[in-house]
């Protein structure tokens, strides 16, 4: 220990990398579970977001302690882990005594369902879902996540609005879906790192690419701004370091090179670009390509195609892209 302060990512870095942050819910189900019974769930390779509605109870999540759920409690749970959610009898005792186990198979559509162990009155009743949050192709925020975040809201916050407007949005599958149910999970993750910011405990360090403010000060305005001119020494003095230590702290956290990380952030603006018919030439230069030749090789080497094909076919590449940006 230095005695010195940890410095921390800045206010308008996190809000360059929010803003910029793609995010998807990509399943809903309402969980109820009655007293003396404990629903079971599979482990998922998404991280899962679980918002307490209403009654008392607990989630454990893997090997960690269990968690007090009360009303209005939200947890995230770490991408690979099983839990279950429990509420002890009617007569007090710690164990409860019956399970339902849900199959990873009742996940696997987009239409939200009702998860139910027990057949008395709830004791809990809870939103959950699996989410992605993403930059790019391969920098995930929650993929790092070793332990779940656990945060107490009130009613005041209006978290159940949220939630309940977004099982709404896809249990009425109409125009936009993906663009509200996106909009509205993109709320919860502000309100949640607003609430981390106010915290003496900044959970949101959990996050690899959120523990080194240098780095991630680098990386808000690679995300902010994709197609500047920017090189390895222009964002090591954006960071405040020296090439070498920028190159080994920034591979260390994202697994590749700062360059390679820029060019899939640059593919995503392409992408989402030709889907707004931008012609090819404007979205060559607005993503930092000199040349449309340049550009051509760079965006068919990342999407296995090429603008025109992507735009005749209705990619997936650009459909993704322009469903999960806000």
């Amino acid at each position: 220990m230095t005695g010195k302060p940890i410095m921390r990512i800045s206010a308008a870095d996190l809000d360059n990398l929010m803003t910029t942050l793609d995010v998807t819910f990509l399943k809903l189900a309402e969980c109820i579970v009655s007293p003396g019974w404990r629903l079971a769930m599979p482990a998922s390779d998404a991280p899962g977001v679980h918002y307490n509605l209403q009654g008392w109870g607990r989630i454990v999540v893997g090997e960690h302690a269990p968690i007090e759920l009360r009303p209005h409690t939200l947890v995230i749970v770490p991408p690979g882990n099983k839990f279950q959610f429990e509420v002890v009898g009617e007569q007090g005792t710690d164990a409860t005594s019956k399970t339902v186990a849900v199959e990873a198979q009742a996940f696997l559509s987009s239409t939200p369902r009702r998860l139910v162990a027990g057949t008395g009155e709830p004791k809990i009743v809870l939103i959950c879902g699996y989410f992605r949050a993403v930059y790019g192709a391969s920098v995930n925020l929650f993929a790092a996540l070793g332990k779940p975040i656990v945060e107490q809201f009130d009613a005041d916050d209006e978290l159940d609005q949220k939630f309940t407007s977004a099982l709404a949005e896809l249990l009425a599958q109409e125009v936009g879906v993906g663009a509200m149910t996106a909009t509205l999970m993109k709320q919860v993750l502000v309100v949640l790192l607003r609430r981390s910011l106010q915290s003496v405990d900044l959970w949101s360090e959990r996050f690899s690419i959120l523990s080194d403010a240098h780095i991630a000060r680098a990386f808000a305005i690679m995300v902010a701004q994709p197609g500047a001119a920017h090189s390895v020494h222009s964002l090591a003095q954006c960071a405040c370091l020296s090439r070498s230590a920028f190159m080994a702290r920034f591979s260390a956290l994202f697994g590749q090179a700062p360059m390679v990380i820029l060019r899939e952030l640059r593919m995503r603006q392409a992408r989402l670009l030709l889907a707004s018919d931008m012609p090819v030439d404007q979205v060559a230069l607005a993503v930092g390509y000199a040349g449309r030749s340049s550009f051509l090789r760079a965006y068919r080497k990342a999407n296995g195609s090429s603008p025109s094909e992507s735009r005749r076919g209705a990619g997936p590449a650009i459909a993704d892209s322009a469903t999960t940006h806000t």
